[in-house]
């Protein structure tokens, strides 16, 4: 067979072509085709079946919001390095990220805080970057989940890390993806993405593996991450409640090796308060005010906090230890009542009330104010 005469547009040649010659690099015309119109049929495919992907998530309830990345919580890092180290920080964990609304703050108190907090993740790691970085002199209000800080779990604990070691390519990455991607399209989300879909079907359990149900979408952030409780959260009665379902799962299993004794606990304990204890002492000789805020939690997951980490063998000792006033939910009657549709985040307009009543608490304690 010729391919040369036999297939025109094929001229592959091989060695067994060329006996006793050297093998050059292969050739391969491309051949005649109608390009331009299957360009055209791909781009059509394309905007359809993201059209569809896109409308399919909006129809599930998701609108287009701005990601919680490493590249959005190290924009808002820079700006201390970037000449406003004087201002108000806040970091925790979830409940401080989207329970304490920065307008709302900004309205009730005068200013607008940078907002460092992280779901899922210690606020010590980032507590202990700003205590090693000489450009913060502010004021400091620190979020304490109970299960979260004195475990010293950090489920995105690279993100602090990362901050001192982006590249360009990364940051140019993050502007891409803010300014053309995320204000337009619902389904650009991780709880979204078609992997994470895939992983979380109804697949056979393999036998002796425990299934374990990752947390879902819960909120919704702006470009400068000032978030509040995505609404499917508050409103579908069916994803309510698989949420609290999720959160069920830490509370019946076993505890982690790390946690499985009372003298195990009880060392783990003592180590978050001490990096906490070390890091304050640190900021408070560069000036900078501290205050503690244990954020509300209800049902099943105050019950849990209750028992695995009370607060006698926690809170006050934290404060004790690190000589720093704190603000607990339970110790003011106008931080009570408020509504945690899955137990351990407030809805979106109660976060703004208790954010409106919380910023008074804070500027007395700063202002050396008596409690009242």
């Amino acid at each position: 067979m010729n391919l040369q005469t036999d297939r025109p547009g094929f001229i592959r040649l091989t060695a067994s072509d060329r006996p006793g010659m050297a093998q050059p690099v292969p050739e391969r015309d491309i051949p005649a085709r109608p390009w331009g119109i299957i360009l055209l049929i791909a781009t059509i495919m394309f905007v359809i079946l993201v059209a569809a992907w896109e409308h399919y998530w909006r129809d599930y309830g998701a609108t287009p919001s701005y990601q919680n990345s490493k590249g959005a919580w190290a924009d808002q890092r820079r700006r201390i390095d970037q000449g406003e180290g004087n201002t108000l920080v806040l970091i925790g964990s979830s409940r401080v990220l989207f329970g304490l609304q920065l307008p709302v703050w900004e309205k009730a108190g005068g200013e607008r805080p940078i907002q460092l907090s992280l779901e899922g993740t210690t606020p010590l790691l980032a507590v202990e970057d700003l205590a090693n970085d000489a450009n913060f002199n502010g004021r400091l209000v620190i979020g304490v989940a109970p299960d979260l800080f004195f475990s010293g779990f950090a489920y995105r604990g690279d993100v602090v890390a990362q901050y001192h070691t982006q590249s360009p390519s990364q940051r140019v990455g993050y502007w891409l993806s803010k300014h053309l991607l995320e204000p337009y399209f619902a389904f650009y989300d991780p709880d979204f993405a078609l992997d994470t879909v895939v992983k979380r079907q109804a697949w056979p359990p393999r036998p002796g593996v425990r299934g374990f149900m990752p947390v879902r979408k819960l909120m919704v952030a702006d470009a400068n991450r000032n978030a509040h409780m995505w609404s499917k959260v508050e409103n579908d009665p069916v994803y309510q409640n698989m949420a609290q379902r999720i959160w069920a799962q830490r509370f019946a299993g076993p505890p982690p090796p790390m946690m499985d004794t009372p003298e195990k606990m009880q060392a783990l304990v003592s180590k978050q308060i001490g990096r906490a204890a070390d890091a304050i002492a640190k900021l408070r000789k560069r000036g900078v005010q501290v205050v503690f805020i244990r954020m509300p939690s209800a049902g099943d997951y105050y019950a849990f906090e209750q028992k695995a980490f009370p607060r006698a063998t926690t809170w006050d000792v934290l404060l004790q230890k690190t000589n720093t006033p704190g603000i607990h939910f339970e110790d003011y009657p106008q931080l009570q009542g408020y509504t945690l549709p899955e137990w351990s985040h407030l809805s979106h307009a109660e976060a703004d009330r208790f954010t409106a009543a919380v910023v008074p608490i804070v500027q007395q304690i700063f202002a050396g104010a008596p409690k009242q």
